[in-house]
């Protein structure tokens, strides 16, 4: 198997060789003069790890060439004789070259990646560092302070997302991103790939059903780097009251959105290898149903189930464990789907992928309105026409055919805010 040294968060695009991607994170020279003199924020969490320290697996072409890269949980290597070492966190970087970082913002899940979804995180203390981190899940309120504002001069952003609009840590960003234009503060983001970055799927959010879990009119899968979509909320005045903020984005070098890339640490507790994140597009609408998607187990996302789907040969009981607390059915044998074995090709070609939605639904109890919880299913899918279609008994083919107009249109109106050729 062909290896190579590699970033923490990525695979080259086309083989191992000379080129590799540079992160955002690692172009010191391009943002350490930004810092100088200045007050620093950072938003980031487990994922903001700098440096080239990392073994892992190159996906050549876009095949599979490796298939334990995708199975094999993050922080496991393949070749259990070569261990997993990565580069320092971006905080401990920042304060070895003498920058003055006055605080530190936790997005969901808080700085350590450890909460619940949707959890309450509290503002503490690194206990590495004696930074203050400052959550913006308490008291209600998804804006810092004032007094919190005041506290820094510079917004740096180094953190890992997965591209697809319910997975939030891009609203975290926009939300200090509104703060940061109206009190005249820099946001300097420090761009990294993104592992969904490929291809884009799904309705544009109808902007009725906004809310944390969606903020932005964006397709469901938006198939864009968190800095490409800062410069298009500052573009399309998206912000609070339609300001702007003063943006810098240090983008990555040899990266394109044709580059497959591999992940090494988690970047949420319930999508654990790359596998949870090729699926987490057609898998996660079980969040808003009520089947199970495997939380509680050590493959959230890569199966679906419900204890009375017993005609099905696979099962699994969701525990309480860090990261799914309260997993639905806890401690109940579930019945249902395992998706481990689905080639990666296969999961890439077929993009958002509505078939286990409806595989599940033919196999529920008679009464399908109660198989979706539909407040939540609708703020996730963003529309209101996906439910109906798919309680009326519509083909995933139909469904997909009525977003295709918004994946062209969304496509179109990205284009002026991307910074890697398609």
């Amino acid at each position: 198997m062909k290896r190579c040294l590699l970033l923490p968060f990525l695979l080259l695009a086309v083989a191992c060789g000379e080129t590799r991607v540079i992160l955002g994170d690692e172009r010191f020279d391009a943002y350490l003069p930004l810092l100088q003199g200045q007050r620093v924020a950072i938003l980031s969490n487990q994922s903001g790890i700098v440096g080239d320290k990392v073994e892992n697996w190159c996906l050549q072409g876009g095949q599979e060439v490796t298939p334990e890269s995708v199975g094999v949980p993050f922080g496991q290597p393949a070749d259990t004789t070569r261990p997993v070492t990565w580069g320092p966190h971006l905080l401990d970087v920042l304060l070895e070259k003498g920058v003055d970082v006055a605080a530190i913002f936790s997005p969901e899940h808080g700085f350590r990646g450890t909460a619940d979804a949707g959890e309450h995180v509290a503002s503490a203390v690194d206990e590495k560092t004696g930074v203050p981190i400052l959550s913006l899940y308490e008291k209600g309120s998804t804006m810092p302070s004032a007094g919190d504002m005041g506290k820094f001069d510079v917004l740096v952003v180094d953190i890992q997302d997965v591209g697809l609009r319910y997975y939030t840590y891009y609203v975290t960003m926009q939300h200090l991103m509104d703060a940061c234009a109206v009190y005249g503060k820099k946001v300097i983001i420090l761009d990294r790939p993104n592992p969904n970055g490929f291809y884009v799927d799904g309705p544009i959010l109808d902007m009725q059903y906004q809310s944390g879990i969606g903020s932005l009119p964006v397709a469901m899968v938006h198939g864009m780097t968190l800095g490409e979509l800062a410069r298009m909320m500052n573009g399309e005045g998206w912000l609070k009251d339609g300001l702007q903020c003063d943006l810098t984005v240090i983008p990555c070098r040899h990266y394109t959105h044709r580059t497959r890339c591999t992940l090494v640490l988690s970047p949420s507790p319930n999508l654990k290898d790359m596998r949870s994140i090729y699926l987490y597009s057609s898998t996660c609408f079980f969040e808003g149903t009520n089947v199970t998607a495997g939380r509680g187990t050590q493959f959230p996302f890569e199966v679906y189930g419900h204890p009375l789907m017993e005609d099905r040969g696979f099962s699994f009981t969701p525990r309480s464990i860090p990261g799914a607390k309260h997993p639905r059915y806890q401690d109940e044998r579930c019945y249902g789907v395992d998706l481990r074995d689905t080639p990666l090709q296969e999961i890439w070609d077929r993009q958002i992928n509505l078939d286990y939605l409806l595989d599940a639904l033919a196999h529920y109890p008679a009464d399908s309105a109660f198989f979706m919880r539909r407040k939540h299913f609708e703020l996730q899918i963003g529309v209101s026409y996906a439910r109906e279609m798919i309680l009326s008994g519509a083909s995933a083919e139909e469904i997909r055919a009525r977003w295709a107009d918004d994946v062209a249109h969304f496509k179109a109106q990205r284009r002026p805010y991307l910074l890697y050729r398609e």
